[in-house]
């Protein structure tokens, strides 16, 4: 089973880049996998749901609700994530236009993107990078919002993966660059 779709994934990759294209032959098969194991309707929609959220607005929501609930003492705590954002935005940008990768969704007709992508490339999953650094950020601060942002955070980077819109490296490149991010900011910005 996994030889033939690595060599269907393999016959319609062709137009992948070459540096893209052994890591994407082996990655198609894992986003094939994941199409055809979340195929209901209902959890197909919360998973378009919270990768909506994850587009800034659960973000900038939870910024507000700090602000509001904390008043001046989450100004500091709200402005590294502000920072922090504003590089991961800079950072994947940057990135997407230089390594050229094209969406799994683009390369292998089976996978279709249960969304529309917000962008032309793949690399590395924008939506992930500022999950994981504002996840990182908040709950350094906010401790109890771990029980939140922990599982929010995952649910936005699967949700990468189930919509047929990113590779798993994406994702993986995105929550490394993410966090890598915080941890600095954090270590800088004290």
């Amino acid at each position: 089973m996994h030889n033939r779709l690595l060599n269907e994934v393999s016959e319609q990759s062709c137009a992948v880049p070459a540096r893209w294209s052994r890591l994407s032959d082996r990655e198609l098969v894992w986003c094939l996998r994941f199409q055809q194991a979340i195929h209901q309707q209902p959890v197909v929609r919360l998973f378009a749901v919270v990768s909506r959220l994850g587009d800034g607005v659960f973000w900038y929501g939870l910024m507000i609700a700090l602000l509001l609930t904390h008043g001046a003492a989450a100004a500091a705590p709200v402005g590294r994530m502000l920072l922090v954002g504003a590089i991961c935005l800079g950072l994947y940008k940057w990135l997407k236009a230089k390594t050229t990768r094209p969406r799994p969704c683009t390369q292998y007709d089976r996978i279709q993107p249960r969304v529309a992508p917000l962008d032309e490339y793949s690399f590395p999953s924008g939506h992930t990078l500022h999950a994981v650094s504002f996840t990182i950020l908040a709950v350094y601060d906010y401790p109890p919002l771990a029980w939140l942002l922990l599982p929010f955070a995952l649910l936005v980077a699967l949700s990468r993966v189930i919509l047929g819109l990113h590779y798993p490296s994406d994702v993986l490149a995105g929550a490394l660059l993410g966090g890598s991010l915080a941890l600095l900011a954090l270590l800088t910005l004290q």
